[in-house]
C-alpha cells in the first residue's frame, strides 16, 4: 500500500441523459477528473444487477452485472440502436434523482431491440455473434452465467417472483425434468439475459482497461451475503442455511445500534459454513476471483461475519431477537490466500468491534476502515479519531450509509460539531466539509477515500442510503457541472500538501 487518495463515486450516480449512470463518457470523463485531482483510487458501489428496494447490496447475482449501466450510446455506435431508439424516452424528469421506476420500465426494452438487431445476419453481426458464444463458453463464465440467464428467464415467465414463489416445483427445485424443460422453453429469452452480460462486461473491460492507463485503481465493493431471490441461492440452495423446502432457517441483519433501535433486518440468507467448510470453501473463493477480476481492490462488506455473524429466525418483523453464531475464522482467509493468492483487500469492520473480531482483522492484515463522522461522539477514547490511526487502515469522510458531511454537522449534536472543530483545529472561515476532509488527508492512514458529496458541499438531500428504510435511497446523481470552480486543482492541492500524490 502506498500513501494515497481516492474518491467514493457511484457509478449510477453520474451524470448521463438516460436516467441513470452508466459505463459511457461521462464515466470516461470522471476518471480523467480523478486523474486531474491527483487521485490514485476510484471507490464504486456493487455493480450487480439489483432487485427490490433498488439497492446494489441486494443483487440478482453476485457474478452478474447491472443492465443499467450499460453505455446505449455505444450501443449505438455499434449498429445495435438508432437515437430514436432511446433518446426520446423519459427516463425520469428530475436530473439528481434516479427514477428507478422509469429506468425498469425502459431500460430492458431498449436492450431488447439492440438483441434483436445483434441478431441479424449480416457479416458485422455474425462476427460479434462468434465472440458472443465464444464469451458464454469460457469456463469463467459458464460456470455461472448458464444459471443466471437461466433464472432471468424462468422469473420473467412467472410474472417476476421470487424463485420461492415460482408455481412449478420441477423448476422452483431444480429437477432435471425441469431444467430441461424450461431452457428449452425459454430458449430465447435465455439468449436475451446471456446477450445482456456479454455486453455488459465488454464494456466494462474497456472502461476498466481505461481507467487503470490513467494510473487509476477501482476500488471495488462485494457484499458479503447475496439477496435470497438471485439465481445464486436457487442454483447453489446447500450453500445456504435453508430447509427441506428451500425456505431461510435465519437471516442476516445486525442487532441495535447507531443506525436504528430496532436492529437492521436484512433479510439475506446465512451460509451453511459446515457444508462450506467441507467443500474447501469452493462457492466462496469462486466469487471472491470474479471480484478479483472485476476491481483492483475489493472491500468485503461486513467483514466481521466471518468471526461472528448475526442470526435473525426467520420470519422476523425487525432485528431484535437474534443471536450471534460462529464464522469460518482465519481458517478461511488462510485457505484463500493458498488458492488465490494473497489479493488486495479492505476489510469493512465498523460497527461494534469484539475481540475476536479485532484480532481477525490483524491475522488477516487486510486494512480495516476508520469513518471520520463516528469520531465525534465519544470523547478522547474513540477509535475513529485519528490519533488513535495505524498506516494500514483507509479513513472516510464517511460512507454510503452517512449523511453528508453538512448533512451531518446540521443535524446531530452540536456538542459533537464543537468537539469535530476544536480536534481539526478549523479556523472559523473555515468550511465544515474541508475542515473534516483536510484532517483526513493529514493523517496517517495509507488510503484516505471521500465521498463525492463531501468535496463539493452537499446537505443530506445527497445522502445515497438510510440503513434500515425503503424509497428514497440510492437514487442521488451529481449535477453536470461537478468539474467546475477548480475542484480538481484544490483536490490536487490537498494531495500534495500530504504527500498522497501519485508520481
Amino acid at each position: 500500500m502506498s500513501r494515497a487518495a481516492g474518491i467514493l463515486m457511484p457509478i449510477t450516480s453520474l451524470p448521463t441523459p438516460y436516467g441513470i449512470g452508466t459505463i459511457g463518457k461521462e464515466a470516461y470523463a470522471f476518471a480523467d477528473f480523478l486523474k486531474s485531482a491527483g487521485q490514485k483510487y476510484w471507490q464504486i458501489l456493487p455493480v450487480g444487477p439489483t432487485s427490490y428496494g433498488d439497492s446494489p447490496y441486494q443483487s440478482f447475482s453476485t457474478f452478474a452485472g447491472n443492465p443499467y449501466m450499460i453505455d446505449l450510446d455505444k450501443l449505438c455506435e455499434e449498429g445495435l440502436l438508432t437515437p430514436e431508439d432511446y433518446q426520446n424516452i423519459d427516463w425520469g424528469d428530475n436530473d439528481e434523482k434516479v427514477d428507478y421506476e422509469k429506468i425498469y420500465n425502459n431500460r430492458f426494452a431498449v436492450l431488447r431491440i439492440a438483441f434483436n438487431n445483434f441478431k441479424e445476419k449480416n457479416p458485422v453481426q455474425e462476427q460479434e455473434q462468434k465472440k458472443f458464444r465464444s464469451w458464454c463458453a469460457k469456463a469463467k463464465n459458464k460456470s455461472w452465467i448458464t444459471n443466471y440467464a437461466l433464472y432471468m428467464a424462468v422469473k420473467s415467465s412467472f410474472g417476476n417472483k421470487a424463485w420461492t414463489e415460482w408455481e412449478d416445483d420441477s423448476i422452483r427445485l431444480r429437477t432435471e425434468e425441469g431444467l430441461k424443460k424450461y431452457k428449452r422453453k425459454l430458449s430465447k429469452e435465455i439468449s436475451f439475459w446471456k446477450f445482456v452480460q456479454y455486453k455488459f462486461y465488454q464494456q466494462w473491460d474497456a472502461f476498466r482497461a481505461y481507467v487503470n492507463g490513467l494510473g487509476i485503481q477501482i476500488i471495488g465493493d462485494m457484499p458479503i451475503y447475496v439477496a435470497m431471490d438471485s439465481a445464486d441461492t436457487w442454483a447453489n440452495p446447500e450453500v445456504f442455511w435453508l430447509d427441506e423446502e428451500r425456505r431461510p432457517v435465519c437471516v442476516a441483519g445486525c442487532p441495535p445500534d447507531y443506525f436504528s433501535a430496532t436492529g437492521q433486518l436484512w433479510g439475506n440468507p446465512l451460509y451453511n459454513w459446515e457444508y462450506l467448510k467441507s467443500t474447501g470453501y469452493k462457492w466462496w473463493f469462486a466469487r471472491i476471483k470474479a471480484a478479483s477480476e472485476l476491481f483492483d481492490i475489493t472491500r468485503i462488506d461486513h467483514f466481521r461475519a466471518f468471526n461472528d455473524y448475526y442470526a435473525i429466525p426467520f420470519p422476523a418483523e425487525d432485528a431484535v431477537h437474534g443471536s450471534w453464531k460462529d464464522g469460518p475464522g482465519i481458517e478461511f482467509f488462510n485457505l484463500m490466500r493458498e488458492e488465490l493468492g494473497d489479493l488486495p483487500i479492505i476489510a469493512e469492520d465498523l460497527g461494534t468491534m469484539t475481540p475476536g473480531v479485532i484480532q481477525l482483522l490483524k491475522d488477516s492484515g487486510y486494512p480495516g476502515m476508520k469513518v471520520l463522522e463516528f469520531a465525534f461522539d465519544g470523547g478522547e477514547e474513540n477509535n475513529y479519531l485519528p490519533h488513535t490511526y495505524t498506516p494500514n487502515c483507509v479513513v472516510y469522510s464517511g460512507t454510503h450509509d452517512n449523511d453528508t458531511l453538512i448533512g451531518w454537522a446540521g443535524s446531530t449534536n452540536p456538542d459533537y460539531v464543537r468537539f469535530a472543530r476544536e480536534y481539526c483545529k478549523m479556523s472559523p472561515d473555515e468550511p465544515f466539509n474541508w475542515g473534516i476532509i483536510r484532517t483526513a488527508y493529514e493523517s496517517v492512514s495509507d488510503y484516505c477515500i471521500i465521498q463525492m458529496q463531501d468535496y463539493l458541499g452537499l446537505g443530506s438531500e445527497a445522502r445515497m442510503n438510510t440503513p434500515s428504510t425503503l424509497g428514497g435511497n440510492w437514487e442521488w446523481r451529481i449535477s453536470k457541472d461537478y468539474a467546475s470552480d477548480g475542484l480538481a486543482d484544490k483536490i490536487k492541492e490537498l494531495s500534495k500538501n500530504y504527500n498522497r500524490l501519485e508520481d
